[in-house]
């Protein structure tokens, strides 16, 4: 099968596309044929090694000390169940399923075929493409468990900081559903597209500083890695949350000691009840994931190169044309 291919860390010229071996599913496994999988900001983080900061020893035992310890990059992905495991109740072949990786299967949807647990699929909603399943798992995800960690309540007030990415455009539709009111914060360019996800009110950052406003939030979620809590506070009101898809470990441990402002933040589980949530909210037409651009297999290097750019409007696609070829 053909496979995008990274054996070093660098620019995206690393990546390159292979024959290999095809997966065979465990027991506890699907064998899914991908038609449509992902370039996140994450995936182009592990490529280049960019975003481990203080956490750079930590992060390469995790990832690889010198190469990718995950050749083949991409965590999420939409198809069809090729086979199944012999543990496998929930699916048979033809299934049009989609999914993500947690740390079990960590990497390896950009390519023709992928292993997923059980546990980690569910079937496809119905009323979206192949392209648009795909997009959902990483960015849905995070926003659900993020906003769930933060209990996020009906009437709260609600501040989403990059919303216009993945996670973002996910994160303010949630926030809506959840009786929020939201304040999306986001570029010029990125002001209607926000405002055609339902946030209330749009910030353009190039003009405002959200800070400087006077106004106070329940919530304020940073999904882009570009805020932090110390700018963030004096917007916040008393037991007030800081969420980020950041790490700030000492942080978050000191502010649940002292204060009554907390940083939260955390990584989804990939769970199937947790994906039938999203796709259910999807068929009730509550939720849509945003494609900004969409690449075949082959092209993936130029996928990184747009993504790398930091001005993609939700999500990055990767399309596969299968052949009849074993």
């Amino acid at each position: 099968m053909k496979a995008i291919v990274c054996t070093k860390y660098g620019p995206p010229e690393v990546l390159q596309i292979k024959e290999v071996e095809r997966p065979v599913p465990k027991d506890n496994e699907v064998l899914i044929k991908v038609h449509a999988t992902t370039v996140a900001s994450g995936d182009c983080f592990i490529r280049s090694f960019t975003f481990a900061r203080w956490f750079w020893l930590p992060a390469r035992i995790m990832y690889g000390l010198r190469k990718p310890r995950k050749k083949t990059p991409g965590n999420e992905l939409s198809g069809e169940i090729e086979s199944v495991g012999k543990d496998v109740k929930r699916f048979k072949k033809g299934d049009q399923v989609f999914g993500g990786c947690s740390e079990t299967c960590f990497g390896g949807t950009n390519a023709e075929y992928k292993c997923l647990p059980e546990e980690e699929t569910a079937i496809k909603p119905v009323n979206i493409t192949y392209e648009e399943a795909a997009a959902v798992p990483i960015g849905g995800l995070t926003a659900l468990h993020i906003l769930r960690k933060g209990d996020i309540q009906s009437g709260q007030k609600v501040l989403i900081y990059g919303t216009s990415g993945s996670v973002g455009t996910f994160a303010v539709q949630l926030a809506k559903y959840f009786g929020a009111e939201v304040t999306g914060v986001c570029s010029t360019a990125n002001l209607e597209l926000v405002k055609s996800l339902g946030a209330d009110k749009v910030i353009d950052y190039t003009k405002e500083d959200f800070t400087k406003s006077g106004e106070i939030y329940d919530i304020i979620f940073d999904t882009v890695r570009k805020t932090s809590f110390s700018r963030c506070k004096s917007s916040l009101k008393q037991k007030g949350l800081y969420l980020t898809v950041d790490w700030p470990l000492l942080q978050a441990l000191w502010t649940s000691m002292i204060g009554s402002k907390k940083v939260i933040f955390g990584t989804p589980p990939i769970r199937a009840e947790n994906l039938i949530f999203l796709k259910e909210l999807i068929e009730a037409g509550k939720i849509k994931s945003v494609i900004d651009r969409r690449y075949p297999l082959e092209q993936t290097a130029e996928a990184h190169r747009y993504v790398d750019k930091g001005h993609k409007k939700g999500n990055v696609v990767i399309t596969l044309e299968h052949n009849n070829k074993t």
